[in-house]
């Protein structure tokens, strides 16, 4: 029967297993490191281990496997509760499988010392088991419902270090913005339950397909579900969260911004492809949203001086350029395969620029990348290796995976009527190499003590080699060598045994793309080589590396980039499009002013007065009754003989 099928029994203890960590080491072991440790790897290692075996177990086989017990059920409404495994399900299965098991081995390095390294290797297990929950949900409840899980691990993990104000700051913006697209999400998923009658992800994809599901349904839905899809994966306007979520600790980052949280948003948006294709609205307007993203993004990375930042800000322009690809495929008919072989290779290479980001942090006591190269960034040989191959890939340069990825992207542009969304895209492609090789130039190439650059990018180091953290103050929370629960140097092998496996992830990944096509959608599709479009694409990548070259690399650069000859255009980057400040404005002026006083007042006259009033009136009508009780007996018969006879009176008039 299907219900015993070992592959769902699988998926269970995938979702099990690092439940089971969490409870464990919350309840019993989070002041016990090693073995808090333990038990959370070995779950972790399960899951990896079983997330390839379903993979490799289900290769060639593109039919869908469903295992669904009907939750909650009426005569209108079937929601289901259950397992989905089809090749875009075990392709991300495997994804944040092993990227959650390479974060936990490389933490054991970087957390070494902390004193909350217990609560954190459970608060990853809880984060692993809402995230594979997500990714192998038959229904959108049940993703729903992991998706707020997901939501919470990252509060949790984002705030890690609660006791410094902008971490704890930094985890309820993530968390309350977030929520903020999940309003729109739920109410998608409320009217497709009340016109449509189910949540199954199946069946609305095929509904769509068929056309069997109403014009305006299908678009508001879709426009709705896409609101939580803009807050997951940090599209415009609620892309504010994701940049100060760098607050925690850097393997966070690593998780959260490759194939984990962030990308949750677009792989629901591939996961339900076919519903969204079937509205040609709603994709255009996906694509607008992703384009204006792309664009903001990538202007703000080039004036970022955090190394983390950066990285941060290039994660939002690469999850928006995924929009992009499969919002340009629905339109023009095509598959999702290339905007899901971006999710791919984004994950490769975007964790490994964050964990060598965290492996310079980890020595230099800092997060700005200016003061590693003063330091001497490029001695660290492993990290700067590996960091220029993450570079090169993220700049979309042959050999590297995100060539391949990103050639698909403009390829479906380049098929759009409108030649202005491939324009964006060839822009955000030299904007890209631009920032990016700003960073790597900067640490290979240190400027001298008395170079004038120093005025406007020097900080001192937080604590010198391989002790503070610089930016998230690890030295305040134990990790100082030899301090927290227990002592010793941090393993170095931990820190670069990711790195090295990434990198060699980040170098082959790419020409794989026939075999993941193949294994996505039972075939692959011949893709016409577009040489004007490919020149164009790698011509503007290496004129962004050029530029970064003269700007921040050459014998004689002046380090100031050339945004500097135009103050007013790098000072509105500076202030991130003043995107935060239009959201205190709403916060205060729509959020607070309005609604909440309107709330307020509405409870203390309506609610509080509506109960005061009825508390009132039992007082003053039992006051007024309490006079008629005078304890007088002649008083007491008259009153009886006078409503004897009024209801005589009232009897024979009713004759």
């Amino acid at each position: 029967m299907p219900a015993l099928d070992p592959l769902f029994v699988l998926c269970a203890a995938c979702v099990i297993l690092p439940l089971l960590a969490f409870g464990g080491i919350m309840i019993f072991t989070w002041r016990r490191p090693f073995l808090s440790l333990g038990i959370s790897l070995a779950a972790s290692t399960a899951c990896l281990i079983i997330a390839w075996y379903i993979f490799w177990q289900r290769w060639g086989d593109p039919t869908p496997l469903v295992l669904n017990v009907d939750w909650l059920v009426s005569d209108l409404v079937r929601v289901p509760f259950g397992f989905l495994l089809d090749p875009v399900s075990q392709l991300m299965l495997v994804l944040v499988a092993t990227i959650s098991f390479l974060i936990q081995i490389y933490s054991i390095g970087y957390m070494w010392g902390d004193p909350g390294f217990g609560r954190y290797y459970a608060d990853l297990s809880l984060f692993a088991m809402a995230m594979l929950g997500l990714v192998i949900s038959s229904g959108l409840l049940q993703l729903f419902i992991c998706w707020e899980l997901v939501g919470l691990a990252s509060y949790l993990l984002i705030g890690f270090w609660y006791e410094k104000f902008s971490a704890s700051e930094a985890g309820k913006k993530a968390f309350v913005v977030t929520r903020f697209g999940d309003i729109f999400f739920f109410m998608g998923l409320a009217i497709l339950v009340i016109f449509y009658g189910s949540l199954d992800i199946a069946a609305i994809n095929a509904a769509a397909v068929a056309q069997k599901m109403e014009p305006w349904l299908l678009t508001t839905c879709a426009l709705l579900i896409f609101g939580g899809i803009c807050g997951k994966s940090a599209q415009f306007p609620i892309h504010v969260w994701l940049p100060d979520a760098m607050e925690g600790p850097t393997p966070v980052s690593a998780l959260l911004h490759s194939a984990t949280m962030v990308a949750a948003g677009v792989y629901l948006l591939t996961r339900l492809f076919p519903f969204f294709a079937a509205s040609p609205p709603a994709m255009t307007y996906i694509l607008a949203v992703a384009s204006l993203t792309y664009v903001l993004s990538s202007t703000v990375g080039m004036v970022a001086r955090d190394i983390k930042q950066v990285w941060a800000y290039s994660t939002i322009s690469q999850l928006a350029m995924m929009a992009m690809g499969l919002a340009a495929a629905g339109l023009a008919h095509g598959t999702l395969f290339a905007g899901y072989f971006h999710l791919t290779t984004h994950a490769g290479f975007k964790a490994l620029l964050f964990l060598c980001a965290g492996a310079f942090i980890h020595h230099y006591g800092t997060n700005s990348f200016f003061m590693m190269s003063k330091g001497g960034a490029r001695h660290l040989t492993i990290p700067m290796v590996t960091v220029t191959i993450g570079a090169l890939a993220l700049a979309g340069i042959f050999p590297f995976s995100g060539f391949f990825s990103k050639e698909l992207i403009l390829g479906n542009l380049w098929h759009l009527d409108n030649k202005l969304w491939v324009s964006i895209g060839l822009l955000g492609a030299f904007l890209t190499a631009y920032y990016t090789f700003r960073v790597i130039f900067v640490l290979l190439f240190p400027r001298p003590e008395d170079h004038p650059a120093w005025d406007k990018y020097h900080e001192p180091l937080a604590g010198g080699h391989g002790h503070g953290h610089g930016h998230e103050e690890e030295e305040a929370h134990g990790h100082g060598h030899g301090a927290g629960p227990f002592s010793g140097h941090a393993p170095e092998w931990a820190i670069n045994l990711p790195l090295i496996i990434l990198a060699g992830v980040t170098l082959v990944l790419g020409f794989l793309q026939g075999t993941l096509e193949r294994f996505l959608l039972g075939e692959s599709h011949p893709h016409e080589m577009n040489y004007l479009l490919l020149v164009l694409a790698v011509g503007l990548a290496l004129a962004g590396i050029g530029l970064a070259w003269w700007d921040w690399g050459r014998k004689g650069a002046s380090w100031e980039g050339f945004l500097s000859k135009v103050p007013a255009l790098e000072h509105f980057f500076i202030q991130k499009w003043y995107m935060d400040h239009f959201w205190r404005w709403f916060l205060n002026a729509v959020i607070y002013n309005l609604f909440s006083k309107t709330f307020t007042y509405n409870d203390r006259r309506v609610v509080d007065g509506g109960v005061d009033a009825v508390a009132l009136g039992c007082i003053g009508s039992g006051r007024f009754l309490s006079f008629l009780q005078t304890a007088l007996l002649q008083l007491n018969l008259l009153f009886m003989v006078l409503v004897l006879a009024g209801v005589g009176i009232y009897l024979l008039m009713g004759r």
